[in-house]
């Protein structure tokens, strides 16, 4: 099957596609919900996603087949003269798909996004037990630059 990716912005239809990408692998196996009906509460993060116009769920598409998805949140901030950041979250090629350069492609497209937003910086945490991940990042000329820290409230 020929490759010929495209993005789009994510609808509700998509949601359960994504909710799989998100549980093809053990960190997502052990705190996503895997049960067949969707909970409320990913409908809910949809919604408040979807209205915000600094966010952007990405979805990638090989034809009509959703590959990927990584998510985009565009931040204004006081520091480095008023800057303009993107935060990318929730990164994650289909299993099948994966090494064959989607990931790369993904990330084009979302910095092109953060050209076009006029963002100055663009930063994303990764997982220590996703070394390969970190190593992907790396690749594509992030720098472990910073020490991210992660506060639980509450269990979703």
């Amino acid at each position: 099957m020929k490759t010929i990716l495209s993005h789009r912005k994510a609808t509700l239809h998509d949601l359960p596609r994504l909710i799989e990408l998100l549980l093809e692998d053990e960190l997502g196996q052990m705190r996503e919900s895997s049960s067949n009906v969707l909970d409320e509460k990913y409908i809910k993060a949809f919604h408040k996603i979807d209205a915000d116009l600094n966010q952007y769920l990405m979805v990638i598409e090989n034809q009509v087949e959703i590959v990927g998805t990584c998510h985009l949140t565009i931040m204004p901030s006081l520091t480095f003269i008023g800057s303009t950041r993107m935060q990318i979250e929730a990164v994650r090629v289909a299993e099948k798909y994966r090494g064959q350069q989607i990931g790369t492609w993904m990330f084009e497209q979302a910095i092109q996004y953060a050209l076009d937003h006029d963002a100055s910086i663009i930063q994303l945490t990764t997982n220590k037990k996703r070394p390969k991940a970190k190593h992907f990042y790396e690749k594509l000329g992030f720098e472990s630059s910073h020490e991210g820290m992660k506060l639980y409230l509450r269990k979703s």
